[in-house]
């Protein structure tokens, strides 16, 4: 499966929120571009569809910055997609044609077995898939 830059950068930035969440720290967006190593023009972008879509909020200001507008118990990856990429679970394809019709439910059901798959996976999950021991022989 392909996953574009702009979804990797906003699930490795909701996990840095995620990693933070009290409900009242921020965390600046220098800050989250360092952590994850990636470029703060290009995260601010995501921010901001992330804090339209409701998941995130934002402060301004010289102590401004960003954290969970919820729980991580409470955000799930679908709304992630769903912010900066909400045409990767669409189906496209045609019903044209003798076998139009039954390639495109088979779609439909991997379409809805993989968002599925996303909203029962929620922020905090994430953010302890990345805590394990890494062992070394």
């Amino acid at each position: 499966m392909r996953i574009s830059q702009k979804l990797d950068y906003a699930c490795r930035a909701m996990a840095q929120l995620a990693k933070r969440y009290d409900g009242r720290t921020i965390t600046r967006l220098e800050e989250l571009a360092q952590r994850e190593a990636v470029s703060a023009n290009f995260l601010v972008q995501i921010l901001n569809d992330l804090r339209r879509a409701g998941v995130i909020e934002s402060r301004r200001g010289k102590a401004g910055g960003y954290l969970l507008a919820r729980s991580p118990e409470t955000i799930n990856l679908r709304e992630i997609v769903d912010a900066v990429e909400p045409s990767l679970l669409s189906i496209t394809t045609h019903t044209e044609g003798e076998s139009g019709n039954a390639v495109r439910q088979i779609w439909k059901a991997v379409s809805e077995r993989t968002q599925a798959q996303l909203e029962s996976i929620d922020l905090k999950q994430l953010t302890e898939r990345g805590n394990e021991p890494m062992y070394y022989i």
